[in-house]
């Protein structure tokens, strides 16, 4: 986003609602920024005084002697919009609005914020807020935040639309040895969203890594394409709360945002190639690695340990996250064991006991860095007795060096450990207390190299075989006949225009057109009754099936039309229809769901009567789908497996599914009012597909 830099990092600073008075917003604000360091001009601004803290004050924005790079307005919500136009018209472009009292208390403040929004698309500013507890830069240095303190300098950026939160954090990080490069309270999101925030974060010099706590996603229906470049740049790691019913009501009440559906959320974020975690202490543990470790080039781990258990609970969770066990070569072995005691272990994990001394861990160390197998290195201390903590921080530093690898180090334990985790984080080690998390972390750090070697292709915009005329004219006539379900003919006949194969299906209104059509589309059919207001058509007789003659097919549709007036004497039939009856295959579905926030979701799984009971089924977003993630997709279920060939039995075409799923996507990205589609079961056969029952919501 233009002109952010000067958000963060401007030459002057303005505050309007600067105060005298100690304990208000515009006291703590102008405190903030002149004890922590701030270097460039700052001009109060307060009608009333004509000095704050020592610093002359300007009755108005206007009368300021310069347009300030940045401006940060505290004072009550009736008055913000005008002093944004004041702002505006004098050519500021940036601006950080601390006052509450606007979206989140609905009635008359969603009123402001819309005309707060009308007015930055007027002059083309930046705005983070309202409802915000504003912003930090800790090589700037500059602090716009009304926070009791400074964080730490490192290179973590975290954004936040909590600001109680954002508070909170800061404390910790104090005492927590975390440092940050920016922290954005992001309020209600008017102006600035986390998505351009993100965009301008994976350019920043001083930023590593970017996490952020969210209640809500702004609305972007290229959100995934946009999250990918970042991304690919930098690992970003979110905590998006409201995962429970209860949890998004109590997020869109906080922050007067829609909740959007959770399994879009896990969707978006995991094609995106964005890590989402579902706790504090996951954001800030996988964040703590990213900002000191270098990427790995592979999942294959390594482990030292003077404390056998440890090792075991290792090794145990290795394999939850499918991370490799290095077995070392002959000539490792051999060096590990003039190193490590007979009594101990060279065995991956190696064992050096618990009577270790610092030199045996330093020279442990190098021998497993140097080994070429070994991407990833934890290394476990227990406070025995005989262990020098301090002694061996030093020498995990001095081995670790020369090596381009993560080394994470477990020290098990609290007051033995103080002083060994700082010296350890001060030189871009990264210390936890417990195994599980070190080998979580790994595993992460293995997946962001990953991310980086992504296929971004576009398979669904390579089809152009389409007929979409065809279709527009289908939802024309059932929009005009007051539907909002198509008929089976209907649905067949959109997924012939879409190159979607199915089983042929054609309406008659008459006994005498069902026998025509049938002996024409050759036997055995299938007659259904014809009608978007009766769900359940097997439950009243509506569907035969092995129909094996014209005068069948005659008599059969009496009896289907019979059967319906019966049950729903108040419904019109729009007659049967006529189906081919399909060879059985493997029954796989292809479906969509609309999400509010996100599109189309396309499912793929396993198909016909047992797929409620089954759940077999997988999720992409049609937005920006690849050839990899299709893949993926597939490969998540189980149907896969029978598809590919199991115990003997000769499988199922793949292509044939795997273009099924583009197609639909493609439909539905073509035709936004499609609010529901499911195409189940498609028969799979050896080779080629069939889709039997096709069902499309407007």
């Amino acid at each position: 986003m233009s002109g952010l830099n000067e958000m963060f990092n401007p030459s002057s600073v303005a505050v309007v609602g600067a105060s005298n008075a100690v304990g208000k917003v515009g006291h703590i604000l102008i405190n903030n920024i002149v004890n922590d360091g701030y270097e460039g001009k700052i001009y109060p601004i307060n009608p009333k005084s004509e000095e704050i803290q020592g610093i002359k004050a300007y009755k108005n924005v206007k009368e300021l002697p310069e347009v300030p790079d940045l401006v940060v307005i505290s004072i009550p919500s009736p008055f913000v919009n005008e002093t944004l136009r004041h702002c505006g018209e004098f050519g500021v472009k940036n601006v950080v609005v601390i006052t509450a009292g606007f979206k989140e208390v609905g009635g008359e403040g969603v009123k402001l914020e819309e005309e707060m929004i009308s007015i930055l698309k007027e002059f083309n500013m930046n705005l983070i807020g309202p409802n915000s507890l504003g912003t930090i830069d800790t090589h700037t240095p500059l602090n716009t935040s009304f926070s009791q303190m400074m964080p730490p300098k490192g290179n973590i950026a975290f954004i936040s639309q909590s600001g109680a939160m954002m508070v909170a954090i800061i404390d910790w990080s104090v005492t927590a040895g975390i440092g940050f490069s920016k922290v954005i309270s992001l309020g209600n999101k008017a102006g600035n969203t986390e998505i351009e925030l993100l965009e301008f974060l994976a350019d920043d010099d001083d930023t590593s890594v970017v996490i952020a706590y969210l209640e809500s996603i702004s609305e972007d229906p290229n959100f995934v394409n946009h999250l990918r470049k970042v991304s690919a740049k930098k690992p970003v790691i979110i905590l998006k709360s409201g995962s429970s019913a209860a949890g998004a009501e109590a997020a869109s009440s906080h922050t007067g945002a829609l909740a959007g559906s959770d399994l879009a959320f896990d969707t978006a974020f995991k094609q995106a190639g964005i890590f989402r975690v579902t706790t504090m202490d996951e954001l800030f543990d996988v964040a703590l690695a990213f900002s000191k470790c270098p990427i790995p080039k592979g999942r294959n781990l390594a482990i030292i340990t003077n404390a056998g258990g440890g090792g075991v609970v290792s090794v145990d969770a290795m394999e939850r996250f499918g991370l490799n066990l290095v077995q070392f070569d002959d000539d490792t072995t051999a060096k590990l064991k003039e190193a490590v005691p007979d009594e101990g272990s060279v065995k991956n994990p190696i064992d050096v006991l618990g009577d270790a001394p610092v030199s045996r861990y330093h020279d442990s160390l190098e021998i497993v860095l140097k080994n070429d197998d070994v991407d990833n290195l934890i290394v476990m201390v227990c406070p025995t007795a005989t262990a020098d903590a301090d002694g061996i921080a030093d020498a995990i530093i001095d081995a670790s060096k020369d090596f381009d690898k993560p080394v994470i180090v477990v020290n098990m334990g609290g007051p033995s450990f103080i002083n060994a985790d700082k010296t350890l984080r001060e030189h871009g080690i990264p210390t936890y207390v417990f195994p599980e998390t070190a080998v979580k972390v790994v595993d992460y750090l293995a997946r962001f190299e990953a991310v980086q070697e992504r296929n971004y292709d576009n398979p669904i915009a390579a089809i152009d075989d389409v007929d979409k005329a065809a279709v527009e004219a289908i939802f024309d006539k059932v929009k005009a006949d007051g539907r909002d379900t198509l008929l089976g003919s209907e649905a067949y006949a959109v997924a012939t225009a879409y190159g979607i194969s199915a089983a042929p299906i054609i309406l008659t209104t008459t006994k005498e057109e069902a026998g025509i059509e049938a002996e024409k589309m050759g036997f055995p059919v299938v007659l259904k009754i014809a009608s978007d207001k009766i769900l359940h058509k097997s439950d009243i007789g509506g569907v035969k099936v092995g129909i094996n003659s014209k005068d069948e097919a005659e008599a059969i549709f009496t009896e289907i039309i019979d059967n319906a007036k019966k049950a729903h004497p108040d419904i019109v039939p729009d007659g049967v229809e006529v189906q081919k009856m399909m060879d059985s295959g493997i029954e796989v579905l292809v479906g969509m769901i609309r999400d509010k926030q996100f599109g189309p979701m396309i499912a793929f799984g396993m198909g016909g009567v047992l797929v409620n009971l089954l759940e077999d089924v997988s999720f992409k977003l049609a937005n920006g789908m690849t050839s990899d993630e299709i893949d993926e997709q597939f490969n998540n279920t189980k149907v896969s497996t029978l598809l590919k060939g199991f115990r003997g039995d000769a499988g199922g075409d793949i292509a044939e599914v795997k273009e099924a799923i583009k197609r639909v996507a493609r439909l539905t990205l073509d035709f936004p009012e499609i609010s529901e589609l499911d195409i189940n079961p498609i028969f799979v056969y050896e080779k080629g597909s069939s889709a039997l029952d096709v069902k499309i919501k407007l």
